[in-house]
């Protein structure tokens, strides 16, 4: 499979789109598109790939990971998901946008079925499998692609960095403990696309990053 990356405007969020270039299927990873050029850019991007969208998925619903959510489900149809710890933050969703400065309205966050660890994401001929790091938020996965030697790690594992852990539902050990079972168990050479900033590797964060030694 390969992975096109964007970056919006809301918080430097990277939104991900996976993608089988043979079936052309295709799926949207934290969709953060905030106004309507950046909703532009992945539709405009889906036509010129001649890429079908059959489902969004969310490492966790943050504010930032979510706002494209609405755009989508009118334009498309498709089915949203993500893991059902984090419904209470999707339904408190203006709560979030008060307690950042936000005034915008994001409108309904529907999540229409739930992840859990283990569960096997099919894209064409490719698939993610979905990994539990709880700790940033309580219903934070990952998606991780064995053939294709990636992981997108939300907001749990970031270059030289972990996730914050004082909003609701976040818990440091937690987190540390999650990283370590979940993720620095992935062969060295596996890379990491996180929700912010730029890629890393295992290998590297295993022996560079300050969180995890």
């Amino acid at each position: 499979m390969q992975v096109a990356i964007f970056q919006f405007s809301l918080f430097g969020i990277n939104t991900y789109v996976v993608f089988d270039p043979e079936s052309k299927e295709c799926v949207i990873v934290d969709p953060g598109m905030s106004n309507p050029d950046e909703e532009e850019a992945i539709e405009d991007f889906l036509t010129t790939k001649g890429l079908t969208l059959t489902q969004v998925i969310n490492t966790h619903l943050h504010i930032d990971h979510v706002a494209g959510i609405p755009f989508l489900r009118e334009k498309f149809g498709v089915p949203v998901k993500a893991h059902e710890a984090d419904k209470f933050m999707a339904d408190g969703i203006q709560e979030q946008a008060r307690m950042f400065g936000l005034f915008k309205d994001f409108g309904e966050i529907e999540i229409s079925d739930y992840l859990k660890p283990g569960d096997k994401i099919e894209i064409g001929n490719g698939r993610l499998d979905v990994i539990g790091v709880p700790g940033h938020s309580k219903g934070s996965i990952a998606l991780y692609d064995p053939e294709g030697h990636y992981v997108i790690t939300g907001d749990a594992l970031f270059k030289g960095s972990i996730g914050r852990t004082d909003l609701p539902g976040g818990d440091y050990k937690e987190l540390i403990d999650s990283i370590g079972k979940e993720l620095l168990n992935l062969p060295d050479d596996t890379v990491i696309l996180p929700g912010h900033g730029p890629a890393s590797t295992i290998g590297e964060e295993k022996k560079t990053n300050p969180f995890l030694r």
